[in-house]
Order: C-alpha cells, then sequence, then structure tokens
C-alpha cells in the first residue's frame, strides 16, 4: 500500500488525500484557466456508444498500483499497454490519475488517450466541478463518480456538469441503496463495483444481485474480480452491457493476450 497513513479505511484514506490534493491545486489552477484549457481539448469520443456495439464490450483499466494488491506494473508503459490493449479489442481504457495509493497520473491519461482511437474513461475519486472541469481540459471522454462517496445533491451537480460538457459519467455502486441513488440521480451508465471499496473484498455476486434492479434504458457495468470469459458470458447473460477489467490485465505478462483470451471465441454471443 502506497500510503502511510493508519487510521481509517482506505476510502477514507483516499478522499481525505484528495481533497487535500484538489484544494492545493484549485489555488495554483483556477477554474477559469481550466475552462480555457477545454476550449483547446481534444474532439470528444462517445463513450456511451462504445459500451453498446455488439459483442462483449471490455473497459481495459491501466493502474501501476493498487491498495489492494501494491504496484501492479513496474516499468509502467500507458501508451504502449492503451494500443496493445486496443488492438486486443477492447471497446474503451480506463486510466487511473489518483496519484498516491495508484501512482497514476493525468499525464498518463492523455498519454495513453493520444495514442488510441477509443474513448478514455478519467478513473479518480471525483467530488468537486473544478475536476470535472480539469477532466475534460486533459481530454477524458468519461469520468467515474462514486455514489457512495457524493451526497444527492453534488451527484447531480456533477452529471449535470459533465453533460453538459459533453461527457456522460459513469456512476458507481456498490449496494442497492447506492443503485436506488442512482438512478433517482437520473445516472445514464451504471457500474456495479464487485469490490468492497472500505474492505476491498471483492464479490462478484454483487453483480447478479443488482442487475434486475437496473433500468433497462440505463447502460450498466459489471467492474472488478471478472477471471474468465465464462464469467463474462454469464454477466452478458445477465443483462451486463459492458465490463471494466483491470488488476487482472496488469497484473499479466501480457495484457493483450489475457484481454483476448477474455473476449474469446464468444466475443459475438451478446
Amino acid at each position: 500500500m502506497c500510503a502511510q497513513a493508519n487510521t481509517g479505511t482506505v476510502l477514507d484514506r483516499i478522499l481525505e488525500s484528495r481533497r487535500a490534493e484538489v484544494e492545493h491545486r484549485k489555488k495554483v489552477l483556477p477554474e477559469t484557466a481550466l475552462k480555457y484549457g477545454v476550449q483547446a481539448a481534444s474532439p470528444l469520443r462517445d463513450f456511451a456508444s462504445a459500451l453498446t456495439r455488439p459483442g462483449i464490450n471490455v473497459i481495459a483499466e491501466l493502474k501501476p498500483a493498487s491498495p489492494s494488491r501494491g504496484v501492479l506494473r513496474e516499468p509502467f508503459d500507458p501508451v504502449g499497454l492503451a494500443q496493445a490493449l486496443e488492438s486486443a479489442g477492447a471497446a474503451a481504457l480506463s486510466v487511473l490519475t489518483e496519484p498516491e495509493f495508484f501512482r497514476g497520473s493525468l499525464k498518463d491519461l492523455r498519454d495513453a488517450r493520444k495514442s488510441v482511437k477509443v474513448p478514455t474513461l478519467r478513473k479518480d475519486f471525483v467530488f468537486d466541478p473544478w475536476q470535472v472541469w480539469e477532466t475534460r481540459a486533459n481530454d477524458a471522454d468519461s469520468f467515474l463518480l462514486i455514489t457512495g462517496t457524493l451526497p444527492d445533491s453534488q451527484l447531480r451537480e456533477l452529471l449535470a456538469l459533465g453533460r453538459e460538457l459533453g461527457m456522460e459519467p459513469l456512476v458507481e455502486v456498490h449496494t442497492r441503496e447506492e443503485l436506488d441513488r442512482a438512478i433517482a440521480a437520473e445516472a445514464r451508465i451504471i457500474g456495479v463495483n464487485n469490490r468492497n471499496l472500505k474492505t476491498l473484498e471483492v464479490r462478484t455476486d454483487t453483480s447478479f444481485e443488482l442487475i434486475d434492479a437496473i433500468p433497462e434504458e440505463c447502460i450498466a457495468i459489471s467492474e472488478s474480480g471478472i477471471r474468465t470469459h465464462a464469467e463474462l458470458l454469464k454477466l452478458c447473460a445477465a443483462g451486463f452491457d459492458a465490463f471494466l477489467i483491470g488488476t487482472r490485465l496488469m497484473l499479466s505478462s501480457d495484457p493483450a493476450a489475457v484481454l483476448g483470451e477474455l473476449l474469446g471465441a464468444g466475443a459475438q454471443a451478446k
């Protein structure tokens, strides 16, 4: 684990770190400057459409480290990984930008996106409108909102700003209560994270338990803990449109080959 703090849950420590970092960066880089950066940003790619194409749609996640597993890849080459995973069939990319616990960066995001044609999601802990402007100024096509870390008013505000900037956010849930809140906020892309962010325990059953409550008109994504082609087929049959896979790829010596195995001969079976 990269952080030195030893009180509270991992999620508590990450959020504390991110709030301090964002407050500092807001003083260094005012929102007005970010808005100028947005004007020069690359044209958006359609994240939602990439997740609903025929076949098994995998969002391949690039992350150097994680709180649960420590360092995953060293050296970490976001450009090489992005290009290899796109060639192997990734529908989109997710790039970690949280620096302390995941060793990510906005530079990783920019470099990876610039090297591919598929849409790219910024994976971070977003809670401030300033971060949404920062996300678009750094060329991301979408960003993550974690329902469990946001009050309803903030969730709605960040959803609205993302859409104003042309980015449809991925709204992540872990429980039925969080799912109900995401639906009430009119989320259109809903991700069920099988990892409990407080305990770091992974249960793929979480996806199966929640899928029936996700509205048909929403794009449903299953995240974390998916390891085989057979699991992907079961989740497809249950009603999921796309899948976010990171650690399984990052721990492999050949992430593109692993993604190919996950997609398998049944990639058109959905």
